[in-house]
């Protein structure tokens, strides 16, 4: 496993301390999950999800690949929107 230094506000460090002992987990986890979340992938588990949607839709790979991330995009947008009508 690869350790990571990063640098936050005080303030939001303070957050996901609070967080983590009220949840029983770790910092890491947290961030994991976070991470997880927001879609980030590695490109190996980028090309299993356009592998899957190619195997069910019939799709050649370009049409796999412009579909999934067309609906990544999509998702990424519904999420953003969501964030900012709740602020």
């Amino acid at each position: 496993m690869s350790r990571l230094t990063i640098t936050l506000d005080d303030r939001l460090h303070q957050a996901l301390k609070e967080t983590a002992a009220r949840q029983r987990r770790s910092i890491g986890s947290i961030i994991e999950e976070s991470l997880r979340l927001r879609g980030i992938r590695t490109y190996d588990s980028a090309l299993e999800i356009v592998d899957k949607v190619r195997a069910t839709a019939g799709l050649e790979s370009d049409e796999a690949l412009a579909l999934a991330v067309r609906e990544v995009r999509q998702l990424r947008e519904e999420k953003k929107t969501r964030s900012h009508s709740s602020q």
